[in-house]
């Protein structure tokens, strides 16, 4: 046995490090964090200073079990773990849970998994940084507490099975609101004007505009028609140096952004991508907010910039982080060896590598140099002054490498190289247009712009932003999809040969592509968290709780303190909610069905958004109909409401039995001869027509036949099917698992008879909560109740 044991987190990490120590060491994972707040409402006793309460979870008693014996037998345990909070905090549990001794245990940090970082650091070990772990320690109590309070509020009062987080409410409303402020936009329009001018050599064009726009399409006209018979020249030409500066190295936040606007990646594809390339020591860590370099860092990327591009290339510089939680001493984002401009590895970690190699590089490298001029083009007719605008590169710098992306949706831009030009040069009018142009509403948050956003508010940190995104749409109050523009007309009036003449033309407008939209359930929920814990949701409150976890981090605040001046107003806030509060469903009066009088609402249903018909609150026999995939509660009209409730919809006969389109509660069908029929998301069941339903209903007896491996003709509700697990009998509702040693060919009807027979009955719900894996949800969420429960009655007897 080895004298020393370093233990990581992951196994690619440890397989990395373990090529850099000699047979002295044995390096160990612990596959993330070992243990974890329990379960149970025992969790956190909060009338004892909030003293958590810790278990290691089953999956890792293995894990611990051979941690234990290694630790036992080594001289000296090394602790190895991220240098954040969450990798400071698995250390510190790391240190617990096996039980390890002061004065043999040593933390070691590095930013890269090189051979020199991993020997300087051992050449430096600390102690376990309790400050850190206190900071994270807070973090995962804070987010336990109202995880488990707010939760249930939700299930009483909006839905069952919500649930909410004090990071992801936010975001959920930065959407929710965002979506609002494109709903109310109104968009106006105003005629942009531009020209195309050929030169006096009959090859060369020019293409102009003119800065001002028209509101009305009179006026526009009007230009266009004091242009006819009018002589242009060039006026004006006037050159500008100009430069550009190269970005900062990538933080966690610009390093999401930028590979999901260059490589369409998402934020988690971003992190997870990132986490191989540090883990086999390509690159330094990912999760920081740092754009600082090191002093080795500095000379290796001046070393490769001189190298490969030239001394003129290369301009070392240091950046400031604008983030005041930021920490100095980490490094930004980088490749471990700047003379590696590609690595192996799959496809996306090879794309990856390379934007963080060049954004580094370019980084380090000299400012572009670049020469704008602007032309304007003045005529005999009126005193309007077009302008053409061309910029030419001087001297490339750092673009030679990279250039930023942005997030911007502007129309083009029109510059460009411009021909050679003089002064006072005659130039002939080819055509001129004034196009009509609409207004755009703010832009609905990609998973990018969105981490941008919450970086901006000081919301969440290098290591929230990917799993607050994820969670959002994981609990369906968010979705992330591309959705299809509308046609809208607009005007363009064209001079052309001496003669103005106008069309409309149709254009595609609203197209989006991986944007984020609020679904109904997380715009109700929202609003009920907004209305009802006003200060959880606030923007500046949150981003105060994440400067009190920094504080915690650096020694400046007691952690149970800080969770001490939270928790007590937030659960009086809980408990008056829960007692004075109506519920929410989100319900808009759409107005009165003319066909049968009835009022037509739209509102959260048990399953869902849905519009109900009823005369009156006594109406025994209220109709339902769920909105469809594009619909929303907020803008469903009463036409569109009326026009759900024509299922099921009789298409006709098949087989001389009808064929009808429903809606249930698992989706759309379609029923034919007592047997039902799913249909896809891919077809609209408010369209769908009979020669598709027959297709469906013949795609789904092929599959019963290819299921079906054997049935009985004297008692056709017993048979032996094909399922997801393996065979098994179905009779009447009993579904009975095959033995794997039988076949189930040679199984007779009186052998699938006792077999049923001998099967155990269905437990009903309330008896399922605690036997089967399925159940696993309702069981988990249970203890956030008697959390609830709990801790009211200890208030009570306190007091």
């Amino acid at each position: 046995m080895a004298d020393n044991l370093v233990i990581v987190e992951s196994p690619a990490k440890a397989k990395t490090i373990e090529g850099f120590l000699g047979k002295d060491f044995v390096v160990k994972s612990s596959y993330g964090h070992v243990r974890d707040l329990a379960k149970n409402d025992k969790a956190i006793d909060i009338e004892n200073d909030f003293t958590p309460n810790y278990e290691v979870s089953n999956d890792k008693k293995d894990v611990i079990s051979e941690l234990s014996k290694l630790a036992s037998k080594a001289k000296i345990v090394w602790l190895a773990t991220d240098e954040d909070r969450e990798g400071e905090a698995i250390s510190w549990h790391l240190f617990e849970t096996l039980k390890l001794d002061k004065e043999t245990t040593k933390r070691i940090v590095f930013h890269e998994i090189t051979k020199s970082a991993i020997l300087e650091a051992i050449q430096n070990p600390r102690a376990i940084d309790k400050n850190l772990v206190d900071a994270q320690q807070a973090r995962r109590i804070l987010d336990r507490l109202v995880g488990f309070e707010l939760s249930p509020i939700l299930w009483k009062k909006v839905k069952p099975s919500l649930s909410a987080g004090r990071v992801q409410s936010v975001a959920v409303r930065l959407i929710v609101e965002r979506e609002r402020e494109v709903e109310a936009f109104n968009s106006t329009s105003s005629y942009k004007v531009s020209a195309l001018f050929e030169l006096e050599d009959g090859k060369s064009q020019l293409k102009a505009e003119l800065p001002k726009r028209f509101a009305k399409a009179e006026e526009a006209q009007k230009f266009l028609e004091s242009c006819i018979g009018a002589q242009f020249s060039i006026s004006n030409l006037e050159t500008k140096p100009g430069k550009k500066s190269p970005s900062a190295p990538f933080t966690t936040s610009t390093l999401q952004q930028e590979a999901s606007r260059k490589l369409g990646f998402s934020v988690a594809q971003t992190m997870l991508v990132a986490q191989k390339l540090y883990e086999s020591g390509k690159i330094t860590y990912m999760r920081t907010d740092s754009v600082n370099l090191s002093k080795l860092a500095l000379d290796a990327a001046q070393a490769e910039i001189v190298k490969s591009y030239g001394t003129e290339y290369s301009n070392p510089r240091q950046y400031k982080t604008k983030s005041s939680s930021a920490q100095e001493a980490h490094e930004a984002i980088r490749p471990t060896y700047f003379d590696q401009q590609s690595v192996d590895g799959d496809y996306n970690e090879k794309r990856l590598y390379e934007l963080i190699w060049k954004r580094t590089i370019a980084s380090q490298m000299s400012e572009a140099k670049l020469e704008k001029t602007i032309v304007s083009i003045s005529n005999n007719k009126n005193q309007d002054t077009l302008a053409a605008t061309g910029e030419v590169i001087k001297f490339d710098g750092f673009l030679k490498v990279y250039l930023e992306s942005t997030d911007e949706e502007n129309e083009d831009s029109q510059e460009g190289l411009l021909p050679p030009i003089t002064v006072g040069q005659n130039v002939s009018l080819m055509n001129m247009e004034a196009h009509e142009r609409f207004t755009y509403p703010p832009a609905r948050y990609t998973e990018a712009s969105l981490v941008k956003k919450l970086e901006e508010l000081g919301i969440g940190r290098p290591s929230t932003y990917a799993p607050t995104i994820s969670t959002i749409q994981k609990r369906g109050y968010v979705v992330k999809e591309d959705r299809q523009g509308r046609e809208r007309m607009a005007q363009v009036i064209t001079l052309e040969k001496e003669k103005v003449t106008s069309i409309t033309k149709t254009e595609i407008t609203g197209a989006e592509k991986s944007k984020m939209f609020p679904t109904d359930i997380g715009t109700v929920v929202n609003d009920f968290l907004v209305d009802n814990f006003s200060q959880i949701l606030d923007y500046n409150f949150t981003a105060y709780v994440e400067k009190e976890f920094d504080e915690i981090a650096t020694g400046q605040m007691q952690w149970n303190k800080m969770l001490e001046e939270f928790y007590f107003p937030f659960h009086k806030n809980v408990e008056t909610t829960e007692k004075n509060s109506e519920r929410a469903t989100g319900e808009r009066v759409l107005g009165i069905d003319p066909g049968s009088g009835k009022t037509v609402t739209a509102r959260i249903g048990r399953y869902g958004p849905i519009v109900q018909k009823k005369m009156n609150d006594e109406d025994e026999n209220p109709q339902f109909a769920k909105l469809r995939n594009d619909q929303r509660l907020e803008t469903i009209t009463l036409e569109e409401a009326i026009d759900l409730f024509k299922m099921p919809r009789n298409l006709g006969e098949y087989e001389e039995k009808e064929v009808v389109i429903g809606i249930g509660r698992f989706g759309p069908f379609v029923r034919h001869d007592s047997s039902f029929v799913s249909i896809p998301k891919t077809d609209d069941p408010y369209t769908i027509e009979l020669p598709k339903a027959i297709e469906l209903i013949e795609a789904k007896r092929q599959a019963d036949r290819e299921k079906t491996i054997k049935i009985f003709d004297e008692n056709p509700e017993v048979k032996i099917l094909k399922g997801r697990w393996g065979p098994y009998i179905s009779y009447g509702k009993k579904n009975i698992r095959i033995p794997k040693d039988t076949a189930p060919e040679s199984l007779t009807l009186a052998q699938c008879l006792e077999m049923a027979e001998k099967a155990p009955e269905k437990r009903g719900r309330g008896g399922a909560r605690s036997s089967a894996p399925a159940k696993k949800t309702a069981a988990k969420k249970a203890p956030a109740k008697k959390t609830t429960a709990k801790k009211k009655t200890a208030t009570k007897k306190k007091s």
